[in-house]
């Protein structure tokens, strides 16, 4: 019987973690090899990224063109697996390139640290405890870290909150940490860390929990762009824009789906320039809640003279030192080709690039439907998953797109066909 209790697997070598896995799932010569190509990332690095590697995969890193974001051009590196997606973000960024293009604002890279207290009497009074000890706090807090300090970051305010639970009263003291060009989670953790002690002793209570929060409302990226109605089709197609915005804004089953599309965007150059994108989805959708009920985080509206204005606002907590940023050469080489000389241009990049992606759906939605455009460009994905190869891909892509029937089924009935057909004698 098979046991997934393996003693000191992660003392293994890489070699050794593939072979044991290779053994226990039955792999094949063909498996073991795709599964040990790291292909562009070395196995020493992948190594040392993360535990017990056995091998990498590869995810496709396109291009999207045609961006203007505060009057500077950039070609976006994308790494996703999803069809149309970058070719949605080409598109609509053509149509974003008036009057400047499109309009992005990050403010400062503030990351909060929560400091959790618990089995305090009077809490209301620890609370103004606490903050008679923020000079203290702070200057425990940076002591920390002296260079982000040099670099005019660090500790630089403190909040104090009462939390009434359902196992009592807890008091939440929020370090705001300025953790310039780093995505900060580190920088914060350490900080929180040093200074948790501390509060014990004024307030007398127990500290649990001190790690960085992923709501990072206080590091956010404002995007605004105006799209003319004559680019894009009329002003038939601002309206159904309009009320397809005003659906996500009224309904949280509709707003999953449309901050979905602002993530696709978003969570794409993020993993081409190595960020942490589970922290940037969950301050997205935590963000998206914080008034008490789930909506959009983008806003779509007619002007006077009948063209489109749309706005996004959303916390975007990324680096461009330290972590995968620096570890990974592809993400070095994706920020290379953004030729950024920030974090809080990335972020403005970031959220240029979300707010295009929704404007892309919402554009289709409201038009021709979203699986038009997404079925053509899935059609070429069956067709090589039924086993089309070469000049064969698009040929059975295009018959599928002409009899409207883009199926698996009836890709590997084409591959067959015409593959037959290709082999018979003259």
């Amino acid at each position: 019987m098979k046991s997934s209790r393996i003693p000191k697997f992660y003392k293994l070598s890489v070699k050794e973690r593939l072979d044991k896995v290779v053994e226990y799932a039955g792999l094949d010569e063909n498996e073991k090899r795709l599964l040990s190509n790291l292909g562009n990332l070395d196995i020493k690095i992948a190594d040392v990224m993360i535990e017990n590697v056995i091998g990498g995969m590869t995810y496709p890193f396109a291009i999207a063109t045609n961006f203007l974001i505060n009057g500077k051009d950039y070609l976006v590196p994308m790494v996703i697996e999803e069809s149309s997606v970058v070719a949605a973000a080409s598109n609509a960024a053509r149509v974003m390139r008036r009057d400047g293009g499109i309009k992005s604002i990050a403010t400062d890279s503030i990351m909060i640290g929560q400091i959790q207290l618990v089995d305090v009497d009077n809490p209301y009074y620890v609370k103004q405890v606490i903050l008679e000890h923020k000079n203290e706090i702070l200057k425990i807090a940076n002591e920390q870290d002296p260079i982000l300090v040099k670099l005019g970051g660090g500790a630089k305010d403190l909040e104090v909150r009462v939390l009434d639970t359902r196992v009592g009263h807890m008091v939440i003291t929020h370090l705001h940490v300025d953790v310039k060009d780093a995505m900060g989670a580190n920088a914060v953790n350490t900080m929180t860390e040093a200074v948790a002690p501390y509060i014990e002793e004024w307030t007398g209570g127990r500290v649990y929990l001190r790690i960085i929060t992923n709501l990072a409302d206080k590091r956010l990226v404002r995007t605004r762009v105006k799209v003319y109605a004559e680019d894009i089709g009329g002003e038939e197609v601002v309206d159904g824009i309009v009320a397809a915005s005003a659906f996500a804004e009224a309904d949280p089953y509709r707003a999953a789906t449309h901050n979905k599309g602002i993530m696709n965007g978003i969570i794409a150059v993020a993993l081409a320039t190595g960020q942490d994108h589970r922290a940037l989805e969950a301050g997205a959708h935590s963000y998206a809640a914080k008034d008490g009920k789930y909506t959009s985080l983008s806003r779509w509206e007619k002007t006077d003279d009948g063209n489109l204005v749309g706005t996004m606002e959303m916390p975007m907590a990324v680096g461009i030192i330290g972590g995968a940023v620096k570890v990974h050469p592809i993400a070095r080489i994706a920020l290379k080709i953004l030729s950024i000389n920030s974090a809080k241009e990335l972020a403005e990049v970031m959220g240029a690039v979300g707010l295009a992606q929704n404007f892309a759906a919402l554009r289709a939605l409201a038009t021709e439907g979203i699986q038009r455009g997404h079925m053509k460009l899935h059609a070429r994905n069956l067709a090589v998953m039924a086993g089309a190869k070469g000049e064969l891909i698009d040929k059975v892509a295009s018959i599928m797109i002409k009899e409207g029937r883009i199926r698996f089924d009836r890709a590997k009935e084409l591959v067959e066909e015409l593959s037959k057909s290709r082999n018979m004698p003259e």
